[in-house]
Order: C-alpha cells, then sequence, then structure tokens
C-alpha cells in the first residue's frame, strides 16, 4: 500500500442532496488519519442564515475562502471575509455561513479528524435568524 492516496471530487458523493451548490466531504476517501478537508460550493442565498449553526466540543475548524465572499456568523458578530481569507473557529464558538451576493463562493474547510463528528457536534436551532 502506497503512503499516498490521491482524490478527485467526483470520487467524493456530494452530501448536500437536493439543496443548491455542493459539498465533499474529502476525509473518508482519502483515509486521512489527522486531518479533515472539505470542499463546499455556495451559490447565492445558500448556508445557515435563516437557520442553525452549529459548534464543536474538541475540533477547530479552519474556513478558506477559495473564491466570492461569504458573511460568517460567529456568536454573535458578523463578519463579511474575501477570497483567500482565513477564518479559524476554536472549539465551543457557534457558527454559519452564507453566501448574500449573486456570484459563487467556493471555499475548503480544514479541522482536525474526529470519528465520530457527531457525537463532537452540536446544532444550535434558529441561530442566524433572517
Amino acid at each position: 500500500m502506497a503512503n499516498y492516496t490521491v482524490c478527485s471530487a467526483g470520487d467524493v458523493p456530494d452530501v448536500l442532496g437536493d439543496y443548491p451548490g455542493e459539498m465533499r466531504m474529502f476525509t473518508g476517501p482519502l483515509e486521512t488519519e489527522q486531518v479533515a478537508i472539505t470542499h463546499r460550493r455556495m451559490p447565492q442565498h445558500t448556508g445557515g442564515k435563516g437557520s442553525y449553526g452549529h459548534r464543536h466540543k474538541t475540533q477547530e475548524e479552519v474556513y478558506l475562502v477559495v473564491s466570492g465572499r461569504l458573511e460568517f456568523k460567529l456568536d454573535d458578530e458578523v463578519i463579511e471575509v474575501g477570497p483567500l481569507t482565513a477564518v479559524r473557529c476554536a472549539p465551543g464558538v457557534v457558527r454559519s455561513v452564507w453566501n448574500e451576493r449573486p456570484e459563487e463562493a467556493e471555499l475548503v474547510i480544514v479541522s482536525t479528524r474526529i470519528n465520530d463528528v457527531r457525537e463532537d457536534v452540536e446544532m444550535v436551532e434558529e441561530f442566524w435568524p433572517e
């Protein structure tokens, strides 16, 4: 077995289903041991605004905006972030991302790998009302 893995987006299922855009979690197909990586494509008016946010008990996440501009709600603060800007969220920070603009946005999310994310994540309903 090689000490490397190559994986293209076509090898990774889109977990969003019928929701607009794409979200592909590369961690499983890459068989990573320490790092989790996700790619997300967000058309206009997609994300968590008007809905939920989430926080982690132990997992730190870094969101790298690759293209477009996105709004991040981090606890009680809303910031706008442009291309090639990264946002770090420590465990415990409630977070959500939204694309208000007409152009698509892309981001990459990198974090420590957790075997059962469901045990580490807490959903926060009505976190970002419209």
